[in-house]
């Protein structure tokens, strides 16, 4: 379920894969393992710059959950992100729910402007707890993953490296969340001007405990990741997408889809949508 000071989602997915490019490619050549080195620095160098303006820019999201699909106008007031619905199963809301919708915001507006300096402090910590979180991630030297230059190849208008990643042995994940990484496989498309990721994508390829004995992550779990350039050099994601596979205490089943939709950044705190621009953002463009 959506919190209200979440950070932006697929940050998260980010996070875990950046663990995956500060690992060094083993068992190449010298030449090649600087390659590689340098496509995964030059990489990290560049998410890191999306990672710190990401919180600047204010979009669409449609999100899509084990088949019911929501689209929110996602505005960043006053330090943290407010979430306006426009849009439910891909049909514009309501004149009635709109005037809520409305009448919501300007209520949310109003009690963050009225806020103590400790009430706004609180809030927006509460919303970069989570960010802190992947960007300590991000920020680890862990060798995660042994990684291979599979060639370059042109990948919609880009022109990308390909980067194969496979679990390094011995790995020790930090904490729960890194634990997945020791059953996983990737591959990484990398825009060879920009250095930023083009497509991700991530599976699990044996069982991973992630409680102890309660759960563990099956085959089947997969992640996508695909981002796109926004403005003066940051790209944000453009779409991301998730197919979790889990059993808990080894006899319960459960799984999960989820599938994110991105568009229309905007840098700062945009006007609310109107009815017009609401039904045009229902389906958002290519």
């Amino acid at each position: 379920m959506k919190g209200k000071y979440r950070s932006h989602p697929p940050f998260r997915f980010i996070a875990w894969v950046t663990l995956l490019l500060f690992a060094l490619s083993a068992g190449v050549t010298a030449r090649a393992q600087s390659k590689v080195e340098e496509i995964i620095q030059r990489s990290v160098e560049a998410n890191e710059l999306d990672w710190k303006a990401d919180p600047q820019y204010s979009y669409f999201e449609r999100d899509v959950q084990n088949g019911v699909n929501r689209t929110n106008q996602v505005m960043m007031i006053e330090g943290s992100p407010y979430y306006r619905l426009t849009a439910v199963d891909d049909k514009q809301i309501s004149k009635e729910e709109q005037a809520k919708q409305e009448q919501k915001l300007q209520q949310a507006i109003a009690q963050r402007k009225r806020e103590s300096p400790q009430q706004r402090a609180a809030r927006i910590a509460q919303y970069e707890k989570d960010r802190k979180r992947d960007h300590l991630l991000m920020e680890q030297l862990t060798k995660a993953f042994n990684f291979t230059l599979e060639g370059e190849e042109k990948l919609g208008p880009y022109d990308v490296y390909v980067l194969r990643a496979t679990p390094r042995p011995g790995y020790t994940p930090p904490n729960r969340e890194t634990r997945v990484l020791t059953g996983m496989n990737g591959t990484l498309w990398i825009d060879k001007q920009t250095y930023q990721w083009v497509k991700v994508e991530a599976h699990v390829i044996h069982p991973v405990a992630i409680e102890g004995f309660l759960a563990r992550v099956e085959p089947g779990t997969r992640f996508e990741l695909e981002k796109a350039p926004v403005a003066n050099g940051v790209w944000l994601p453009k779409h991301f997408a998730m197919k979790a596979h889990a059993r808990v205490i080894f006899l319960f089943t459960h799984n999960e889809q989820e599938e994110d939709t991105y568009w229309d950044y905007r840098k700062g705190t945009p006007i609310p949508v109107t009815a017009q621009e609401s039904q045009n953002n229902v389906n958002h463009p290519d």
